[in-house]
């Protein structure tokens, strides 16, 4: 887990200047009227510590509450990497995830089972660990958690993919969604140096060979099935964000082309740096935007809104758990 140094809002500076661009989403919910909508939750990278798991309960309260939320996304890290990756903590956060009313989508983060070798988070060896998070969030292949669970297609039904059931895909107003297995600390390649043992090259590696496989597969897969299906947007949910370093080369590259081609907008969302931005033409691709959301809190989150029929197609709202 990596913590960016960038606070500001890049798109800031476009809504000063007037309205977004055609085919770019805007960071502010705009009421077009031409269309119905459609809202979900946006997380990321909580609850940290036992401070924040206290008052998880009340950000879960807040969530249910709006009418307007349909389905909770979060980015990654169900805890932070000083804490233990065994089983009961991992359990005990799925049984809070579970307290949400709407469907509730999760991509693993690094914290969750890559981490785990830090000796403060129990020196487990990671690819355990990822069996364990694949056992405990993801107990049914192509269903949610939450309350009112709802079916999505996953990636574990492809022979080639049998592991992956935390790659999902699923429409909302015609926009495609996906979750894709990303993470920070170098997607997976930093090495385990923590473990008893020391570090564990081969199993590590092909672990992030398969995992990198998989993933640029289920990218064509959500870019494939929303120009079959004439999709207004597509949304690509990852942990970490793909930057151009090693780890994430060739994912940042296939989200950047199928982007491109794609023409309409795409919204890639992620957490890990715990800093909640927004960039618009994101590598340069003018459809493609980034949006990171909170992270290291259990009182602020996102809202964003899907207008299928706008320009712009989507757009985001702070939120802040009131006070007790």
């Amino acid at each position: 887990m990596r913590k960016s140094l960038l606070a500001t809002t890049v798109i800031a500076a476009a809504l000063a200047a007037g309205a977004a661009s055609p085919g770019m989403a805007s960071a502010e919910a705009g009421q077009s009227g031409r269309g119905s909508s459609f809202t979900f939750a946006l997380l990321g990278d909580t609850p940290y510590g036992a401070a924040q798991e206290a008052a998880f309960p009340a950000l879960v309260k807040d969530i249910n509450a709006d009418r307007d939320v349909k389905l909770v996304l979060h980015a990654g890290d169900v805890k932070s990497g000083s804490t233990s990756c065994d089983d009961a903590h991992l359990t005990a956060t799925a049984k809070q995830y579970q307290t949400f009313e709407d469907p509730f989508v999760l991509t693993p983060g690094d914290n969750d089972w890559t981490d785990c070798h830090r000796v403060a988070a129990g020196s487990f060896v990671p690819t355990e660990r990822l069996d364990a998070v694949r056992r405990i969030f993801y107990p049914v292949a192509g269903r949610t958690l939450g309350r009112h669970p709802m079916k999505v297609e996953t990636q574990a039904r492809d022979p080639r993919h049998r592991d992956y059931v935390e790659n999902v895909l699923f429409t909302e107003k015609k926009v495609v969604f996906a979750t894709v297995h990303v993470v920070g600390s170098a997607n997976g390649l930093a090495p385990w140096g923590e473990l008893p043992g020391g570090d564990q090259p081969e199993p590590r590696l092909a672990e992030y060979e398969a995992r990198k496989a998989a993933a640029l597969d289920w990218i064509d897969n959500a870019f494939d099935t929303a120009r079959r299906t004439h999709a207004p947007g597509v949304i690509l949910m990852l942990q970490a964000e793909p930057t151009q370093s090693n780890g994430f080369t060739e994912i940042r590259e296939r989200i950047v082309e199928r982007s491109r081609a794609y023409g309409k907008p795409v919204l890639l969302v992620h957490g890990d740096e715990h800093v909640q931005e927004s960039e618009p033409n994101y590598a340069g691709v003018p459809n493609l935007t980034r949006l990171e959301t909170f992270g290291d809190t259990a009182s602020q989150w996102l809202t964003v809104t899907i207008e299928p029929k706008s320009a712009n197609v989507f757009s985001w709202k702070q939120r802040t758990v009131p006070a007790a």
